[in-house]
């Protein structure tokens, strides 16, 4: 019979657009007894999740629970959950997640209205209210809080809220790589469904896909017409296993559920404000350590995101082998370019455990030492001084509490 060697993969320092480093704690929770999907323990667990993730989401919702599945399988959830045959949604597409929903919201029959911004640029409150305007009667409006491809950091979320319900239309929001990262307020922002992840801000493994619904959001989900598409991702059926019944619907991956608990309960021990203070102070000295290096940031100026930067790859040089160099000899990851971006950014993440000074320092200096080696002229040390800089002027804590 053949035989297979043991697994022993790799520790890297996983600073692309996610997953990202996981605390030690965390890989602890993963290894408890698992239990039955229904036993007491487990039950007591899952109420407690909820509660974290309330604090975490800011908000009262009762329907909050983590979806058994990874982002993306929140974001179905979000979408299959509102939209039926027919229902027009309007869906901001600024990068490939906003591309995904469009996909998502066609599958599932909706009539889809983009509104498109360039690549690396955020969506214009004016093209919004055009959107829904001509869209007449928009069931959804679908938006990307960070846009991952490209950097982009959405702002003004409660004014894009007031103008979908000004026009008789649901907010669905994607934080999957905004929650635990920069500030995330659903009940402040009146957002109608919020979805994320657990491997980038929450810094847990993949696996789970936190999502929220708000009251209003759950009334229309229970005035559909026509059921649910998906039966795995019904919302009337899973609230009954999440909800004080515990009906079954399906086996909750215990062990992901574990991690997120202490995952969450790092979040919450940290604080909110503290860990949004870290990300940005952490992205401060990154980006600044990138242009005194001579790159090119690609987001908009003034909406870039703290937790994760795309850079634009400088004429000439190859995009895998650099990656490929920093794995072999840093043991590092970094992300390359999606869509059009493709061979043309790096994305560096400094997301959750990830986002540390001395991992802002390491990626900074590798590059520095790889691009010097493949002749672009770059003053050694001019971008860590930078680096340094940034932190002695802004800096609280920037780096997570172990």
């Amino acid at each position: 019979m053949e035989s297979f060697p043991e697994l022993k993969p790799s520790a890297r320092i996983l600073l692309g657009p996610g997953p990202s480093n996981v605390h030690p704690r965390v890989l602890k929770a993963m290894i408890s007894p698992v239990v039955g999907h229904l036993d007491p323990d487990f039950s007591k667990l899952m109420d407690d999740i909820k509660r974290q993730l309330r604090i975490v989401f800011r908000t009262s919702n009762e329907i909050t629970f983590p979806v058994s599945g990874t982002g993306s399988a929140a974001m179905e959830a979000a979408m299959a959950n509102l939209i039926e045959d027919g229902d027009d949604a309007v869906i901001g597409v600024n990068g490939v997640f906003g591309g995904r929903l469009v996909e998502m919201a066609e599958r599932l029959g909706a009539k889809v209205h983009k509104v498109e911004a360039e690549w690396g640029r955020v969506i214009e409150l004016d093209r919004i209210e055009a959107a829904l305007k001509a869209a007449m009667k928009p069931k959804v409006l679908a938006i990307v809080h960070a846009e991952t491809s490209t950097g982009a950091y959405q702002p003004a979320i409660g004014e894009i809220a007031r103008l979908a319900h000004d026009r008789g239309a649901m907010l669905i929001l994607d934080a999957v790589t905004s929650l635990g990262c920069v500030p995330v307020e659903v009940d402040q922002w009146q957002v109608d469904i919020c979805y994320s992840c657990t491997q980038k801000g929450i810094g847990a493994p993949p696996g789970l896909g936190p999502i929220t619904f708000s009251e209003r959001a759950m009334q229309a989900v229970r005035a559909r017409k026509t059921r649910c598409r998906s039966w795995y991702l019904d919302v009337t059926n899973i609230e009954h296993y999440w909800g004080p019944e515990r009906l079954y619907h399906h086996t909750a991956p215990i062990s992901m559920n574990y991690a997120l608990y202490e995952a969450l309960r790092i979040v919450i021990e940290e604080g909110l404000e503290p860990r949004w203070a870290r990300h940005l102070a952490n992205a401060r000295a990154l980006q600044a350590g990138l242009v005194a290096m001579g790159l090119e940031l690609t987001a908009q100026e003034g909406h870039r995101l703290p937790q994760l930067t795309a850079v634009r790859i400088p004429a000439g040089i190859d995009d895998a082998k650099v990656r490929n160099e920093l794995l072999a000899r840093f043991n590092m990851e970094i992300g390359a370019g999606l869509g059009p971006f493709k061979g043309k950014v790096w994305r560096i993440g400094l997301m959750g455990e990830s986002s540390r000074r001395e991992n802002v320092m390491l990626v900074l200096n590798a590059l520095e030492e790889i691009l010097g080696s493949m002749g672009i002229e770059i003053a050694r040390g001019r971008a860590l001084s930078a680096a340094d800089l940034a932190y002695a002027q802004h800096a609280p804590n920037t780096d997570k509490p172990r």
